[in-house]
């Protein structure tokens, strides 16, 4: 990997035990604190990025807010939040770097496919916000017409399935962008379907480490982003490390 890269992590999570977690599936995360994602990522020459809110953290905003200030501005978040929360709370969260909401359809904690074209809207209206999808993107087939009517949509971990690649090509050639994160998670050929979304859209591959990689049969290695760089070649590069999400996040500082 090349140290000199200047990299945006669109996805990872940060895990505080002083504030609460909630069990899902039985299954509670060990810490991962600002101090400690600090210590893994700027040496991979992170210096932005996204944290997201996991199923054990449910619509806790407090762990959020308080990982965002202890980041500093090039770094934003993404939330799970209740679709009957007031304009005021969004907009409060805005302010402290909150850029998206996120469903998770996968593991559960947040709220479900049958709120997410209402609050899409909402919070795009209110805050510039969009949506992130964690699920199987097969899964996904019956609301695709529904989805590119979105102001923007994300999909996690490239999908998650090799059967959900039709539907993943689909939207990011709409315009969707897709997470390329969470390797370890996935039993598909990698490679092939970053070039395939990087073909259907340059704009669309979002780089992220995916740290801590709760649950993942492997954790984040710094290989990936070399797999990134081999799929995409240098011109792709930048915009799938760094540029695609920075657009995106719009990140108070982007260092």
């Amino acid at each position: 990997m090349n140290a000199k890269r200047r990299l945006f992590d669109a996805h990872f999570h940060i895990i505080d035990p002083r504030f609460p977690l909630v069990a899902n599936n039985g299954y509670l995360p060990p810490a991962f604190t600002t101090r400690d994602y600090l210590g893994r990522a700027e040496p991979l020459g992170v210096s932005g990025g996204a944290v997201v809110s996991g199923s054990f953290q449910a619509f806790d905003q407090d762990y959020l807010t308080d990982a965002l200030s202890a980041l500093g501005p090039s770094y934003v978040g993404v939330t799970q939040l209740p679709a009957d929360r007031p304009d005021e709370t969004i907009l409060n969260l805005d302010r402290r770097g909150v850029r998206a909401v996120r469903f998770n359809l996968r593991r559960g904690g947040s709220e479900g496919l049958d709120t997410i074209e209402r609050m899409a809207r909402r919070v795009h209206d209110l805050a510039g916000w969009h949506v992130e999808i964690y699920a199987d993107a097969a899964n996904l087939e019956p609301h695709v017409a529904m989805l590119k009517t979105l102001p923007q949509v994300v999909v996690d971990h490239l999908g998650l399935s090799e059967a959900g690649q039709r539907v993943l090509l689909e939207l990011a050639g709409h315009g969707a962008k897709v997470k390329a994160t969470g390797f370890g998670r996935l039993d598909f050929d990698i490679a092939s379907a970053l070039k395939n979304i990087h073909a259907a859209n340059p704009a669309a591959l979002m780089f992220g480490t995916d740290m801590p990689s709760t649950r993942a049969p492997r954790p984040f290695e710094a290989g990936d982003i070399d797999l990134i760089a081999a799929a995409v070649g240098e011109d792709g590069l930048a915009r799938a490390l760094r540029d695609n999400a920075v657009a995106l996040y719009r990140p108070q500082h982007a260092a």
